[in-house]
């Protein structure tokens, strides 16, 4: 593979009723939440070392939770679909 090229790659694509939604999305922030709390945990036991990028990741993850659960919250009220498209770029850098 070479060196700073870029890969996509197309994860979530398509409309969704609210419920969807929350169960995809919710899956993904809070899988991406245990991450850090683990690697926090992880770090800070075997070599002490500072957490604090983790915990901000955290609170940021927390924070979108939150949105996106009003965002739902909204949809639901007002019967509408969610149309997501989450795209996760790779670049192999040197």
């Amino acid at each position: 593979m070479e060196a700073n090229k870029e890969y996509k790659f197309q994860l979530i694509e398509g409309d969704f009723t609210p419920t969807e939604a929350l169960k995809i999305l919710m899956s993904v922030i809070n899988s991406k939440i245990k991450f850090h709390q683990l690697d926090s945990f992880s770090n800070q036991i075997r070599f002490n070392s500072d957490a604090s990028h983790s915990k901000k990741r955290i609170e940021a993850l927390t924070e979108s939770n939150e949105a996106i659960k009003k965002i739902i919250k909204e949809a639901e009220d007002k019967g509408m679909k969610l149309k997501i498209n989450s795209t996760i770029e790779i670049v192999l850098t040197q």
